[in-house]
């Protein structure tokens, strides 16, 4: 693939929409699985864990983070046409997308990381129970940023 194809709109957008659905799903999971999980984990095993979760976590998901923000923001930054008449940063369901995009992005580093870094200095069930909690921030907005997303592609595609 030529780098104006991996630059072209359509290819930014698959490659937003496909990390955005990945990360939602992987989102989903974390919520209802793998979270409430953390509650069963013994307290003298718990930091061991915490650590070693975090940084496999970290391998899975930073790549992919880090691709659906440069997907998103270079449309933005190249101001990139979306369909006829549409481009990335005038169109409101596109920067409404983004928008929680940059939600995200400040709830994983202003309360789940922080949290994240308590529970590998020690066992914490309130810790636990916020993390959980607060999590929920960013399973709603990427399910609604994937929806958006959705939306956005239905109504560029078949203008």
């Amino acid at each position: 693939m030529m780098e104006s194809e991996i630059l072209s709109p359509r290819s930014l957008f698959l490659i937003q929409f496909t990390a955005t659905a990945m990360m939602t799903g992987l989102i989903w999971f974390v919520q209802v699985v793998h979270y409430p999980l953390f509650a069963r984990i013994p307290e003298e095993g718990f930091t061991a864990y915490e650590r070693s979760h975090a940084s496999r976590t970290g391998w899975v998901v930073a790549p992919i983070m880090l691709a659906e923000l440069a997907a998103a923001t270079l449309p933005l930054a190249l101001k990139l046409p979306l369909a006829p008449g549409r481009t990335a940063g005038t169109d409101p369901l596109y920067l409404s997308a983004a928008g929680c995009l940059l939600l995200i992005w400040a709830s994983t580093f202003l309360l789940q990381v922080p949290l994240h870094r308590i529970l590998e200095r020690r066992h914490d069930k309130q810790g636990i129970l916020l993390l959980t909690a607060t999590n929920w921030i960013r399973t709603l907005l990427w399910s609604l940023r994937l929806a958006m997303l959705a939306m956005l592609f239905t109504e560029c595609a078949f203008a």
